[in-house]
């Protein structure tokens, strides 16, 4: 199958290089294909060049976000980030009418003034915008309405979500909400094939709040396990 990844940074090569070695044929979606190769340092978190990274990964194809998303099938990964997610599919909503886009972005506002903040190992924590009564995913459906939004990946780290048994041997919830039951029949298929045995749908993509205001809770028990940024464990709803 042609699957499309939205981003270059560290989630979306997760994605990326573990379709790939699935055996689909990928396609990466850049803002600017030439401005992301010209890059010779390590971005943010420590990620290494992509020019470099794509040269490790043959087969995987770069291009701009629009041309990405018309090169997919019926499957694309949103990996932009929550602050810029909105504003590039809507410049781009044509090219995913009927495709299934699969969102985990948090909308996290950075360098937010707060009269009580949350210092972290890195700085002070982001807050989230929208929160409590919208979400990023909704924004983005409503943003798309030709295009069926599932909003899943949004509680693990991306390297676990496409590895779920490098944590106690993959026995460990994942989660998926929106308004498409094929969508979602879709994205739980994909799970399956990256290694996920326990899928709950949670229903509506109302609930996406939930699972965009966990980003959180998962940041602190990150920093409890002694972890900088988010860490690697996995959560089980047992029932």
């Amino acid at each position: 199958m042609k699957i499309t990844v939205l981003g270059t940074g560290g989630g979306g090569r997760a994605h990326a290089a573990k379709l790939a070695e699935l055996g689909h044929e990928v396609f990466v979606g850049t803002r600017d294909p030439e401005a992301t190769l010209a890059r010779t340092e390590p971005d943010m978190m420590g990620n290494v060049p992509y020019g470099q990274w794509l040269a490790d990964h043959p087969g995987i194809t770069l291009l701009p976000f629009g041309e990405a998303a018309a090169s997919a099938d019926e499957l694309v990964i949103n990996g932009i980030d929550g602050h810029n997610a909105v504003a590039a599919l809507s410049a781009i909503a044509g090219r995913l009418d009927g495709k299934t886009l699969v969102d985990y972005g948090v909308p996290f506002v950075y360098q937010h003034e707060s009269e009580h903040p949350w210092p972290t190992p890195w700085g002070v924590m982001p807050k989230l915008d929208p929160c409590d009564t919208d979400s990023l995913g909704e924004q983005i459906q409503r943003a798309l309405p030709g295009t069926k939004l599932v909003k899943s990946f949004v509680t693990q780290e991306q390297t676990t979500v496409v590895d779920p048994k490098a944590i106690g041997e993959g026995d460990h919830t994942m989660f998926v909400a929106g308004d498409h039951a094929d969508a979602k029949q879709q994205v739980t298929d994909l799970l399956k094939a990256y290694g996920w045995t326990d899928i709950l749908d949670l229903g509506p993509l109302v609930c996406a709040r939930g699972m965009e205001m966990y980003a959180h809770m998962h940041s602190a028990i990150g920093f409890g396990l002694g972890h900088r940024f988010g860490g690697h464990f996995g959560i089980k709803v047992v029932r």
